[in-house]
């Protein structure tokens, strides 16, 4: 055996396996392109904002903080507490109505809503089913303030 005969005989030895692994992984290489193909033409749905379950607490944990602020602090102190929980309720409130489709006033307005405006969103809010308490600080849901 001369030494083109091994050489040749190397040669097809090593296409044979460079053959065989071809085979072997380049179905998964296509299936890979073919997925960040898809991938780049149709992105994945992100949701918009924060799901409606973290809203829910968020909310019900501002109405608890409002009514015990409401019912505890001086009266000098509290003025500017509760009307930064108010904002806060306010803008909760409306991103729960955004989710849940309840009609709502402009997130822009949330400083700037009244008790009257925050009682009748939240009654909103829990006929849309969103689970809240009854009567919370100066909010209830049956419309008084």
């Amino acid at each position: 055996m001369t030494l083109l005969d091994a050489s040749r005989l190397v040669l097809v030895l090593i296409a044979a396996g460079l053959v065989m692994a071809g085979v072997r992984y380049l179905t998964r290489w296509c299936s890979t392109a073919a997925e960040r193909r898809r991938q780049r033409r149709t992105p994945e749905p992100m949701p918009h904002g924060l799901p409606i379950e973290q809203l829910a607490v968020d909310l019900r944990r501002l109405l608890r903080l409002h009514g015990e602020l409401a019912a505890s602090a001086h009266n000098g102190l509290r003025t500017h507490r509760v009307w930064a929980i108010e904002t806060a309720i306010g803008m909760c409130a409306i991103e729960a109505a955004i989710a849940l489709e309840v009609p709502h006033p402009q997130p822009d307005r949330a400083p700037t809503l009244t008790r009257a405006e925050l009682s009748i969103l939240l009654s909103a809010l829990a006929a849309a089913g969103l689970v809240l308490p009854s009567r919370v600080g100066g909010f209830t849901l049956d419309g008084r303030a």
